[in-house]
């Protein structure tokens, strides 16, 4: 039988797990992997790993996770990658007509590719509305309007006013991932997503799975540090309105230092990791950091410290401050 891995940001998945208990009765082989906001993309991919192991069975997986593009998504997509071939398997959309249809459809096939293909109609037919004179008119979503490539435009033309506009940068662990594809995005209506890693743009993995979870109409690349500081100078670019990615507060002064124009940066998300000390839920900083942070902030870039937009700002000075105590306090 097929086993089941939930997949969330926040207690989502162990909640709609303990609901689908209550339709369907006490199941095995079924795990839920909840990410919370100190963990890392590698964090919560030796979450999935642990949960797997404790399953019976091992070689059929279906991972029902609740956003594309998320991180949950990506460290899934990146196991099944891994592993190749078809016996794990991914739906996104997690819901509980879905989660209770995989637990029927489990005990009547063989494969987790079995259970995926059956479950997706009766997920999409879950959703309902009453009264039924409410729901829309079935239409057929719109089409990506193509990026034209500025490789195909001869060098020296100038379009718009011959400086990319950069709507905006944040400085972001993860990266691409479900709030800066489905909420930010929206907000800022860029035409390119770009991620700009040294790091990221050699993995050709990592890269692959950015670049597939750019929300529809938005077009995701991946460049190092030098190529967004070209891009930058490139009067090709001056149509072009974009989202700008970092990965660590070094690779945005590397940037600003090639001249790169950015004004405003959003400090969303830095993870945990050893040495380092946490001064929001969602951002962790040793003393590396902290002085860089205070190199860019010098250069008259500032700072909107926030995970989502919908959270309150969080000062700059604060933030440093908090860091720069508790380094001192563990003599960092």
């Amino acid at each position: 039988m097929t086993s089941i891995v939930l997949a969330s940001h926040g207690a989502f998945s162990s909640g709609i797990m303990e609901s689908g208990q209550m339709i369907f009765g006490p199941q095995e082989d079924v795990a839920a992997v909840v990410l919370t906001p100190e963990m890392g993309p590698d964090d919560y991919r030796a979450k999935l790993l642990a949960a797997i192991d404790t399953f019976s069975q091992k070689e059929q997986v279906l991972f029902l996770v609740d956003l594309w593009g998320g991180t949950p998504f990506n460290q899934v997509s990146r196991l099944i990658e891994e592993r190749g071939g078809e016996d794990w398997v991914a739906v996104t959309g997690l819901s509980l007509p879905m989660l209770v249809a995989a637990y029927g459809e489990r005990m009547g096939v063989d494969t987790a590719k079995e259970v995926a293909q059956a479950i997706v109609s009766e997920a999409k037919t879950g959703v309902r509305v009453k009264p039924e004179s409410c729901e829309p008119a079935d239409e057929k979503p719109a089409a990506a309007a193509p990026v034209q490539q500025a490789g195909a435009i001869p060098e020296g033309t100038v379009l718009g006013d011959g400086h990319i506009d950069i709507a905006f940068a944040r400085i972001d662990t993860r990266l691409l991932h479900g709030q800066v594809a489905t909420t930010v995005t929206k907000m800022v209506h860029p035409d390119r997503i770009i991620v700009c890693s040294d790091a990221v743009a050699g993995d050709d993995l990592r890269k692959s799975m950015i670049e597939q979870a750019a929300p529809p109409g938005v077009k995701a690349h991946v460049v190092p540090i030098r190529k967004i500081i070209e891009v930058s100078k490139d009067p090709r670019f001056g149509a072009t309105r974009a989202m700008l990615l970092f990965e660590t507060p070094q690779d945005l002064l590397r940037a600003l230092e090639g001249g790169v124009d950015i004004k405003e940066v959003n400090l969303g998300s830095m993870a945990h990791s050893v040495g380092k000390v946490v001064v929001t839920n969602a951002v962790a900083m040793d003393a590396a950091d902290v002085e860089c942070l205070e190199k860019i902030a010098s250069m008259g870039v500032k700072f909107d410290v926030r995970k989502v937009p919908a959270d309150s700002p969080t000062p700059f000075d604060t933030v440093i401050n908090k860091a720069k105590a508790e380094l001192a306090a563990q003599g960092k």
